[in-house]
């Protein structure tokens, strides 16, 4: 008799291994890498499903972190700041390790403390093509540096305005 193949099916939510965290849908996650020496991903789900035998696979957008992106890290670029990009993957729910947020730039530079699991976006990143957009950023000064949120009230060493 031949075995019937389980269908996949859509899921709403999936609760982290070891934790009373639920994820779901739309939420912002890090995603545990092979080298444990690197920092976890980080990435937003955009669907999930199970298998029917229980294993859950996500689909997730990953975020990229300026080392990893075209060009590298740059001196405006603040420690927690990440490109949302167009790269798309599945992966077992199981590495999902826990969830964060990434604000947009504007409600970084507001939050009173930043925790552990607070990043921010002001970048879109094309991972074939190293492009990003928008392809210029703010700046707040007369040499024309772009504001890195971590250098609070500082003075520029190029033009001395604050």
């Amino acid at each position: 008799m031949a075995k019937i193949k389980q269908g996949k099916k859509d899921v709403d939510s999936y609760t982290i291994r070891g934790t009373n965290k639920v994820v779901r849908v739309g939420d912002t996650v890090l995603m545990r890498p092979s080298d444990t020496d690197n920092q976890p991903y980080v990435a937003r789900v955009e669907s999930m499903e199970t298998d029917g035998r229980g294993s859950v696979r996500v689909k997730v957008r990953w975020y990229y972190r300026p080392e990893e992106a075209k060009g590298g890290r740059r001196q405006f670029h603040g420690a927690k700041e990440l490109f949302r990009s167009d790269h798309l993957d599945m992966q077992s729910a199981h590495t999902i390790e826990g969830k964060c947020i990434v604000h947009s730039f504007k409600d970084y530079t507001k939050l009173n403390n930043v925790g552990a699991e607070d990043f921010f976006c002001r970048f879109d990143y094309n991972a074939a093509s190293g492009a990003f957009s928008p392809d210029r950023v703010a700046v707040y000064c007369k040499c024309e540096m772009p504001y890195n949120p971590d250098d609070l009230m500082v003075q520029c060493d190029a033009c001395k305005d604050w």
